[in-house]
């Protein structure tokens, strides 16, 4: 097989620490492959050797059948390798055919004026590439996210010309999508491989399966397996990446027995009607008891949740917890009556970007941290190291910027600081694990089996189907801002995809 581009023995090293070892691997024309591992495993280096952020210790990369070394982003672009970042790059402020031409402006700028209509031209040819139908003149901070991650890879696949087929990484591309822009994204990749190649990189390996055609995996710097995806299973690659145990162990499937529905609920919302999508809906979650809720782009389980919390305004209906009416008017209202709430956005809403893993911690229970005095940092420091040891997080520095910890870490520390109070009820979870690889999601699976446990009624926004059946003892299905379906799933007994995606659509 002819390679587009191949990486023999690459070696990398920061101080002692050797990230990539021996790493050989090789891309052929108009070929998706699939790059997956777990957190530490490699992927991220790897990945910013081919973009030319970081140079090979060692070992030898070789694209379009020439040694190449690149030394800087600039350079790998220049030599057809797009790449397409989880973060988002694109400038609100700008339109989409600014952001398209930023840095490659040539004739569409002249005397140092911008020409309006060589960007607009120049931009539809970038995006027809994509078959994306964005408007070139429309402001970028208008675009929903899909369409701005198809920006960006019009950007990264249409702005060179090069002698050999491109390549376009794609990193994490799907895990803010929704399932049917995630559909769009298969298409527009199945389409890309006409014009080159592709490196998919994934922590969702249902979809790695499905968009790639071989797969590689990385574990503690090495490459561990190579497998053609349609003859590779889930559990074949998690137990790969992880070294242990089958796909369904992460969710910790074995501890979930059946929960009593007698009594009063510790979560029920009735008929509740909310932030213009949620209509008419009523629902219990009952002492450590997970329910899951599924369903597409403004199923309205989003607003549900979000007026569980206080964080919508209520338009009719209740909310109760343990039999008391709550009607939240605001967050700060729900602590108070013992509901938590992890944000889908851990780092916009979740977190206080700047401050220590210790003061994230604490910001929500102070009090208790803190001895009475928000500023006692001994007391503050004592606690979080507490919290830092269960669950795990590294580093275990409660001194550390939260900002530079992993995402897994990140959601470690946003989840300790809800668990903190004495008074937790009813925890709301929007999309815990969104972004985060197998071993931080097993650590949370864990952490969530242990709250279920101590009788916290807890309810999940799913990332996917399999987390929503694996976590959940019930799946709520909802649809145009209604409950369509209610599914117990229970081991040896859940519901499959196929009848959820039925009450989904």
């Amino acid at each position: 097989m002819t390679s587009l581009l191949e990486l023999r023995n690459v070696t990398k090293k920061f101080g002692p620490n050797t990230v990539l070892d021996d790493v050989s691997l090789s891309i052929a024309p108009n070929e998706v492959v699939g790059l997956i591992g777990e957190n530490g495993a490699g992927k991220s280096t790897l990945l910013k050797i081919l973009a030319g952020v970081h140079g090979q210790d060692g070992g030898r990369m070789v694209l379009g059948g020439r040694d190449v070394s690149f030394g800087s982003p600039a350079d790998a672009a220049d030599h057809g390798i797009g790449v397409v970042h989880q973060e988002q790059s694109l400038l609100p402020n700008l339109t989409v055919g600014q952001n398209l031409i930023l840095g490659h402006e040539g004739d569409t700028a002249r005397a140092g004026f911008l020409r309006r209509r060589r960007i607009r031209a120049r931009a539809q040819e970038m995006l027809s590439v994509v078959e994306s139908t964005v408007d070139p003149g429309a402001l970028t901070e208008t675009l929903g996210f899909a369409q701005r991650q198809m920006v960006e890879v019009a950007r990264a696949v249409g702005g060179r010309q090069v002698e050999h087929p491109p390549l376009l990484i794609l990193d994490e591309p799907t895990s803010v999508l929704e399932p049917e822009d995630v559909e769009v994204l298969h298409r527009r990749v199945t389409a890309l491989k006409e014009r080159g190649s592709v490196i998919f990189v994934s922590h969702r390996l249902d979809e790695v399966l499905r968009f790639s055609d071989r797969v590689y995996v990385l574990r503690d710097g090495k490459v561990v397996g190579e497998r053609i995806a349609s003859a590779a299973t889930e559990s074949e690659l998690y137990q790969l990446m992880i070294g242990k145990g089958a796909a369904e162990e992460i969710y910790s499937s074995e501890r979930k027995q059946a929960v009593s529905r007698t009594g009063t609920p510790t979560l029920s919302v009735r008929n509740l009607t909310c932030g213009g999508k949620a209509k008419d809906v009523s629902l219990d979650v009952h002492a450590g008891e997970i329910v899951s809720v599924v369903g597409v782009v403004d199923s309205g389980r989003e607003e549900v949740a979000r007026a569980v919390f206080g964080a919508v305004p209520v338009d009719s209906g209740t909310v109760e917890i343990d039999g008391q009416r709550s009607a939240p008017g605001s967050p700060a209202d729900a602590v108070r009556s013992g509901v938590a709430y992890v944000p889908a956005e851990r780092r916009v809403e979740g977190m206080i970007a700047g401050a220590t893993v210790a003061q994230n911690i604490a910001t929500v229970h102070p009090v208790k941290a803190g001895g009475g005095r928000i500023s006692s940092g001994a007391r503050v420091e004592e606690t979080a190291r507490g919290w830092i040891e269960k669950l795990g997080i590294r580093p275990a520095d409660p001194d550390a910027d939260i900002a530079r910890l992993s995402g897994g870490n990140q959601q470690k520390a946003v989840v300790a600081k809800w668990i903190l109070g004495d008074g937790l009820k009813v925890l709301v979870l929007d999309h815990p694990t969104r972004g985060l690889d197998i071993g931080a999601k097993e650590d949370l699976y864990a952490l969530f089996r242990d709250l279920s446990d101590r009788g916290v009624a807890i309810l999940v926004l799913a990332d996917t189907l399999d987390e929503a059946i694996g976590l959940g003892h019930r799946v709520i299905v909802m649809r145009d801002g209604e409950i369509t379906g209610a599914f117990d799933s229970l081991p040896g007994n859940p519901p499959s995809k196929l009848q959820l995606l039925e009450k989904m659509m």
